[in-house]
């Protein structure tokens, strides 16, 4: 086969492969608003939002971003004279610009998007729900008043932070309706009683870290709920500081009328936001954040 030949069918290879990833983009954002709008039931659309709508809008970014590197590739349909040395370079500015704009669109899901997902997750989450026994509204309890609907190992998930529990009912018939999302801190499932409260009580570096070799660090780990203990290994990095930093408590004045109690932190670049419904969780929260435990 000829140079010519060869670019002549590269071009048309390039051209299809730019129009099958732009409409592969365009596909795979029309699935996922088909599948959120067939969800009928509010909490699972919550889940679907939240587990699956980064992953396809990456897999979109990621198709549009290949179409675009294909298309950079078309900029030689007007040379006559195969190139070696040019075709690679072409090659190499496609895979360049492929490549930011992949990485701009992975930043902005990153840093950007969360923000506005977190505003659509709000929106499913406290859309007023429906009794579908008897078709009437249910009102959403405060934290003092689902205490009542939560067992004893709901209510300790709660307290570590692990879990938060939504309780719905219907004031007309009494009917309850227990909804389960991920709270502000982690907290790992314990074997014993299957809550999600195990929580670290105190770390112990057996070996710290030196240039040459990595340190191992041992987390103790105590259930909230019905008292177990574990302990795991971990490794330190080379050379890690391993230096622990507490916030110090913070103290709130007492406002009746305070509806949402907001809480931005920064660590190390990274910034996390908490929401609170009064003032006594917030306080309760930045008592038990370590920055270090929960990264």
């Amino acid at each position: 086969m000829q140079t010519n030949e060869f670019l002549e069918i590269w071009l048309q290879v390039m051209v299809i492969g730019a129009v099958v990833s732009f409409a592969l983009a365009i596909i795979l954002y029309l699935i996922h608003q088909i599948k959120v709008a067939s969800i009928k039931d509010y909490k699972e659309k919550y889940d679907y939002l939240s587990i699956k709508e980064i992953k396809y809008f990456k897999a979109s970014i990621i198709s549009i971003a290949v179409g675009i590197g294909m298309i950079i590739n078309t900029y030689a349909k007007d040379v006559k004279t195969f190139d070696f040395i040019w075709f690679f370079v072409l090659i190499f500015i496609s895979v360049a610009g492929a490549t930011l704009v992949g990485y701009i669109g992975s930043l902005i899901l990153q840093y950007y998007y969360p923000t506005k997902l977190n505003t659509k997750l709000k929106k499913w989450r406290y859309m007023p729900r429906v009794n579908p026994k008897t078709g009437n509204k249910m009102r959403l309890l405060s934290e003092d008043e689902e205490d009542v609907h939560l067992d004893e190992g709901m209510q300790a998930e709660e307290d570590v932070f692990s879990v938060d529990y939504d309780v719905w009912i219907d004031e007309a018939t009494g009917d309850t309706k227990i909804e389960k999302y991920q709270g502000h801190l982690e907290a790992l499932q314990c074997n014993n009683c299957g809550f999600y409260t195990m929580r670290i009580e105190r770390e112990e570096i057996i070996q710290s870290p030196t240039a040459e070799e990595e340190g191992e660090l041992i987390k103790h780990y105590k259930c909230q709920f019905c008292s177990s203990v574990r302990a795991t290994s971990f490794h330190i990095a080379k050379d890690e500081d391993y230096s622990h930093f507490k916030p110090d408590q913070v103290h709130f004045k007492k406002n009746a009328s305070v509806e949402l109690v907001k809480i931005e932190i920064m660590s190390l670049g990274h910034k996390k936001n908490y929401e609170f419904q009064n003032i006594e969780q917030a306080e309760k929260f930045l008592s038990e954040f370590d920055a270090d435990k929960t990264a």
